[in-house]
């Protein structure tokens, strides 16, 4: 639904959307890309990308508590909007570390005795992680435009309804 809406409320809807591209362009593909090169002489390094990320969807998810008493309904229905996302991907960064532990578990903490069937398996379980990086960036992307437009998606105003002094827009067609 399309709402009318100042451009201030503009700016401060897009800013999670904003906030989480970054974290997902920058952090889990850019920077994680760079510390590929370094990961086979220092592979805790590796932990640098999601510790980044749990700080910047942390971040996002606080947030998103404080909006109700912050911010008007257009801008907390995003803040809402992002911070369902945020745990979602939590939920799908802690599969991978799950799944990551179990393997440095089973070879006792040398990276050494890792076996090409170690590595399958860690590539099997990042398909997912990976999957859902280009996912959320399609869909932060176009939550972004719907941020710019005065849109909500009606599965925010099904959960969040508007107050009774908000009314949509109706665009005639």
């Amino acid at each position: 639904m399309h709402y009318a809406v100042s451009e201030k409320e503009i700016s401060a809807a897009k800013l999670p959307h904003e906030i989480f591209l970054f974290n997902l362009i920058t952090n889990h593909i850019l920077i994680f890309v760079g510390l590929l090169g370094l990961a086979g002489s220092y592979p805790w390094v590796m932990l640098i990308t999601p510790a980044i990320s749990l700080v910047l969807l942390s971040y996002l998810i606080l947030r998103a508590k404080q909006s109700l008493r912050k911010d008007s309904w257009y801008v907390f229905s995003h803040w809402q909007l992002c911070a369902f996302r945020s745990k979602l991907f939590i939920g799908i960064i802690l599969l991978l570390a799950l799944v990551v532990a179990v393997l440095i578990f089973t070879v006792g903490g040398d990276f050494s005795k890792l076996r090409p069937g170690h590595y399958a398996l860690a590539g099997v379980a990042f398909i997912p992680t990976l999957l859902s990086v280009l996912t959320l960036i399609v869909m932060e992307s176009d939550a972004v435009h719907k941020a710019k437009s005065g849109e909500v998606p009606q599965s925010i105003v099904n959960k969040f309804p508007p107050p009774a002094d908000v009314k949509p827009v109706q665009y005639n067609e």
